[in-house]
């Protein structure tokens, strides 16, 4: 790592600063610095692309309004987290499940792939798992098992579109390497 005034920069990647940051990622950076009061260095690797940027804090604030209830859509964002090796992933959602109050078993269930006690979170977990496996093409068993916990076609595309907003965070973490 080199730091050139001011400016961390990686064999491969700049975490860029407002100042250095091309200027159509400017925006969403400054938007990221409020909501969190820092720029996460994650986020200033992805600078580098306004298209990516923009992309994936779009996805990620339609993926936050969907009808699956906060912890399933966490429960969806840490088994791709996990399953992709996304450390940065991994630490940010393990921060918001306990702000939503998830217990210690189910976080420590997730990060080590295991089943969750939860019958219903443990069913948008396999789900999300099925999905992965298949690229989308879910065979029928998983699908009734899905909608046997009370999930509705919705929910299954809602997983559908939390699985891509967080392979592209993952990718985009990994491939940059960006650190906690």
């Amino acid at each position: 790592m080199l730091s050139i005034i001011g400016v961390v920069v990686s064999a491969f990647f700049v975490d860029h600063t407002l100042e250095s940051a091309p200027p159509a990622s400017r925006r969403s950076m400054e938007a990221v610095t409020r909501n969190l009061g820092q720029l996460p260095r994650a986020v200033a690797r992805l600078a580098a692309s306004p298209h990516t940027l923009d992309g994936f804090l779009e996805l990620s604030a339609l993926f936050e309004q969907t009808t699956l209830e906060p912890v399933a859509r966490e429960v969806v964002i840490m088994t791709v987290a996990v399953r992709n090796e996304c450390h940065v992933c991994v630490a940010m959602h393990t921060g918001k499940l306990g702000k939503l109050g998830a217990d210690a078993e189910l976080i420590a269930a997730l990060v080590e792939q295991r089943p969750l006690c939860d019958e219903r979170l443990e069913a948008v977990r396999r789900f999300t798992l099925d999905v992965l496996a298949t690229s989308g093409g879910v065979g029928d068993e998983a699908l009734r098992a899905f909608f046997a916990h009370g999930f509705t076609s919705q929910n299954a595309l809602e997983v559908v579109m939390g699985i891509g907003t967080y392979t592209l965070s993952t990718f985009a973490n990994r491939l940059t390497r960006a650190p906690l």
